[in-house]
């Protein structure tokens, strides 16, 4: 009876007796050799030489922690590179700006939220503040737009034309007193200055020169004195020439606010040879204006209207709104899609003079 030594763990079969092939030619011969576990052996006819030291099962199973590792590095470079567009979405999300000249920059909306309304209000409300202006003639209320984290605000000049004390409410409720640095009655544009302010949100302003009509924008300011309300609508005509008085003198007063003098408490303006809100009066200066159908209402005068980037584009300075006492119809006033904004390369072109107070 011949010996027939097999490796540990091979396993012998009727159909196949020759279950692991051999490395070498067969002459007949019998070999002679050391086995993987350091002792010789025998080989005979039939007999086989062993297995390598290493089993195929073996190099698969190393390749499974390189693969891990590999997919453990590629998930943290993606995790990374995620942390890193957060940080600098984060990073990037609230500059401000606080020195003179032109250029003004301040917050934008998010990369992850540009194009939405509900973005671009999240992002620029904090810089839209309400203006609360008393007079001898009453009081009334407007907006403006925070340029400057120590309390510069452009706002319209009709807005505050004549006021004794200017009040002013930010997004946050907090109160100050304004001063009036410098005025543009042909512009009708006005800048003021918070007292003791510091830190505040600024907006940043575009370029209104590439508006286009169709274009989607966002009005925020404070209507009837509903601080930080939001419409939206498309910019719906380029260039109109639109006339306002140049101070309180007209018939209606000053009241572009809710309590404002006259019957609508309206800022009268002219458009196409009609008058609209009421008189303008003797003083007028006439503006191109950006026409949009964004709903603006009493108070909205001195608000930003922005593009969906969140660059102010236009402070909006007119709108239409029909009165019982004007059309006699017993219709109630607010805005029917017409409203007029100064361009906000209007405003940048004017800013040194509005801070020197040369319009005055």
């Amino acid at each position: 009876m011949t010996e027939n030594l097999r490796p540990s763990g091979a396993h012998s079969t009727d159909q196949d007796p020759n279950p692991y092939a051999s490395p070498y030619a067969y002459d007949g011969t019998a070999h002679t050799g050391t086995a993987y576990d350091g002792t010789a052996y025998a080989g005979t006819e039939g007999g086989y030489p062993p297995p390598p030291p290493y089993a195929p099962t073996s190099r698969r199973r190393a390749k499974r922690p390189v693969a891990l590792l590999a997919a453990v590095a590629l998930a943290a470079g993606v995790i990374g590179g995620g942390t890193a567009t957060l940080v600098g979405q984060l990073n990037g999300g609230g500059s401000e700006t606080t020195g003179s000249g032109g250029a003004v920059n301040g917050t934008t909306v998010s990369q992850s939220s540009k194009g939405t309304v509900s973005g671009v209000a999240e992002a620029v409300s904090p810089a839209i503040v309400e203006i609360g202006a008393a007079s001898s003639a009453g009081k009334s209320t407007g907006s403006g737009v925070v340029i400057t984290g120590d309390g510069e605000i452009v706002t319209n000049n009709h807005v505050i034309s004549g006021a004794q004390q200017i009040q002013v409410t930010l997004s946050t409720g907090r109160t100050y007193t304004a001063d009036v640095v410098g005025t543009d009655p042909d512009k009708d544009l006005a800048l003021i200055k918070l007292r003791n302010a510091s830190g505040l949100k600024t907006a940043t302003l575009g370029d209104s020169s590439q508006v286009k009509v169709g274009d989607q924008v966002v009005a925020i300011g404070s209507p009837e004195g509903l601080t930080g309300t939001v419409t939206s609508g498309i910019v719906s005509a380029l260039d109109r020439d639109v006339t306002v008085a140049k101070d309180d003198s007209g018939s209606s007063g000053q009241g572009q606010g809710q309590g404002g003098q006259g019957g609508s408490g309206q800022w009268p303006f002219e458009f196409g040879g009609q008058q609209f809100n009421g008189d303008t009066g003797e003083e007028t200066t006439t503006y191109k204006a950006l026409q949009t159908d964004a709903s603006l209402n009493p108070g909205n005068s001195g608000g930003a209207l922005i593009n969906m980037d969140g660059e102010i584009i236009g402070i909006n300075s007119a709108m239409y709104a029909p009165s019982s006492s004007a059309s006699g119809s017993g219709s109630a006033a607010g805005s029917v899609g017409l409203g007029f904004a100064i361009p906000v390369n209007t405003l940048k072109a004017d800013l040194d003079t509005l801070r020197a107070g040369d319009g005055s």
